[in-house]
């Protein structure tokens, strides 16, 4: 059995149905026998211990020294893996509200380096930092009763008009009813309806907890370009002049919640790297398996020894019945196997690598948004990596920085209905933007987006997060939006028959890295 490669030594161990702690590995890497020693450590393991730990190699090492009478060879743990992984960089600052950027093969912008990684990753657990905030697991009391979607949309204008009241000076609209006309007045509704007149006026019914009123926004403003952007259901404000009849509100300004123009992010007070992954699917026939394993052998390198932490937004098997006719592109086609398969691949991980991951649509999950987070038989499945599962969506806060994770489904209703150059799918990070505008991952309600009726809008963007992490829809795009790093994440599948009807072409194979004591970026391609 060959083990050249730390990673080598990973697989063969899931292949036994274990992870290993990274120093463990090290250990049996520099070994005079890392195949007997390895062997040995798998038999000194309990049965009901899911990880080969650093002590147990130990121990068998110092057997193996004492058989032998030498310790030659068993102490140098800086052992080269020989690999090559090529990678697309891109680091330095993003400009705040910039085009952001797609993936290098396409754009052109990133340099190409070929990277010839040496010794192995050395990373510290000490000093770690992890928080998990806003997750709807075990939280859920939705019974889809009428009173509960009351409840919802309440809570949902109740956070943000909390946003806009500061901004302006809100009426209710039963008082603005009793307004004499030509009176300036202001008001914090909830979009009902928009809608354009004969002579190409905007006309917009805003509804707050007394009762609904109309504004005009006239074509002439310079805030008319926004309008294509209101969504019904959105929160929003508006200042203007009472007309004379006092039927309707003319509007000369328009503020959306929005992200603070004042926003600092926080940054850890370290050097430490997070990798953003999202979409795996593993179980689909497109599952792109050697790279996933090339990336997996590159978190083993030196070069990657400041990953501490992989953050996972969603799908992570292929799933079934999620579209049609998908069962003639399953490679696995049993849901549970799915999952099983995906928690071996998910031990090539360095043992030390803390994993946050939070469902998708393609998981066995309910669809309904929020999602709670795998069910207790997954997590069973994959519990080898320890990683720490959690809701769609949840604020994960690590060394200090804020990242919401959220897989992306509202995404495609931001694409369908927002003009193209503000939302397109070549260019994720623009519908990105638009959500942090608005402080909601799922501002519009119907179409093709699910909402669970919950008593608490959980979809809301009450803290302003330092990094917005989503996937979905299988393309690599980032930048910044007034401070806030927004990054989707591509995927780990080829394109499928049904994306290519379509028209999805998809950004594979690729790892965004995130500098956390900077917020830089890099892009990685395993493909």
């Amino acid at each position: 059995m060959p083990l050249e490669t730390s990673a080598r030594i990973v697989r063969e161990l899931a292949g036994h149905g274990y992870n290993v702690e990274r120093e463990a590995v090290t250990l049996i890497a520099s070994a005079p026998d890392p195949a007997a020693t390895l062997a040995a450590a798998v038999e000194a393991t309990p049965d009901d211990e899911p990880v080969v730990e650093t002590d147990v190699v130990r121990a068998v090492r110092d057997d193996a020294r004492e058989d032998s009478g030498s310790s030659t060879g068993l102490d140098d743990p800086n052992v080269s893996t020989g690999d090559h992984t090529t990678g697309h960089q891109v680091q330095g600052e993003v400009a705040p509200e910039t085009e952001g950027s797609a993936p290098p093969s396409t754009t052109g912008t990133a340099a190409t380096a070929q990277s010839t990684p040496t010794g192995d990753a050395d990373r510290s657990t000490t000093g770690r930092s992890l928080e998990i905030a806003g997750d709807i697991t075990g939280e859920s009391t939705g019974t889809g009763d009428y009173a509960d979607f009351v409840s919802l949309f309440r809570d949902r204008y109740d956070k943000l008009s909390k946003q806009l009241r500061g901004r302006v000076n809100h009426r209710p609209t039963d008082t603005l009813e009793s307004m004499p006309g030509g009176s300036e007045a202001a008001i914090v509704g909830m979009v009902d309806d928009v809608r354009s007149t004969a002579n190409g006026h905007h006309l917009l019914d805003l509804e707050d907890a007394n009762g609904t009123f109309p504004v005009l926004i006239t074509k002439d403003r310079d805030i008319a370009e926004h309008v294509d952007e209101i969504l019904t259901d959105e929160v929003i404000a508006v200042e203007g002049t009472i007309s004379d009849d006092g039927g309707i509100l003319f509007v000369d300004d328009l503020y959306f919640p929005e992200i603070p123009r004042t926003f600092e992010p926080t940054t850890a007070d370290r050097h430490v790297q997070a990798a953003l992954i999202s979409d795996v699917h593993v179980g689909s026939q497109e599952f792109e398996a050697d790279a996933w394993n090339r990336f997996a052998d590159w978190l083993h390198t030196a070069e990657a020894e400041a990953i501490e932490y992989l953050l996972i937004a969603g799908d992570m098997v292929e799933g079934v019945g999620v579209y049609p006719d998908q069962d003639e592109e399953l490679d696995v086609i049993d849901v549970y196997e799915q999952y099983e398969t995906f928690a071996e691949h998910l031990k090539a991980v360095p043992g030390d690598v803390e994993i946050v991951m939070i469902p998708g649509n393609h998981d066995a999950v309910r669809l309904a948004e929020p999602q709670p987070a795998f069910d207790e038989e997954l997590r069973d499945i994959m519990s080898a990596h320890d990683a720490r599962i959690t809701g769609n969506p949840s604020m994960v806060t690590i060394e200090g920085v804020s990242v919401l994770m959220y897989h992306g489904v509202s995404l495609d209703e931001m694409i369908a209905e927002l003009p193209e150059e503000k939302a397109n799918y070549d260019e994720p990070q623009k519908p990105m933007y638009q959500l942090l505008k608005k402080r909601h991952v799922a501002p519009k309600y119907g179409g093709h987006m699910r909402l669970a009726p919950e008593k608490e809008d959980y979809l809301v963007i009450d803290e302003v997060p330092d990094i917005f992490h989503t996937g979905h829809v299988h393309k690599l795009g980032y930048g910044k939006y007034r401070n806030v790093l927004a990054i989707n994440s591509g995927c780990w599948q080829a394109q499928t028959d049904f994306q290519r009807s379509v028209n999805i072409d998809p950004d594979v194979a690729y790892a965004p890295i995130v500098d956390l004591d900077t917020l830089d970026v890099t892009i990685r391609k395993f493909i």
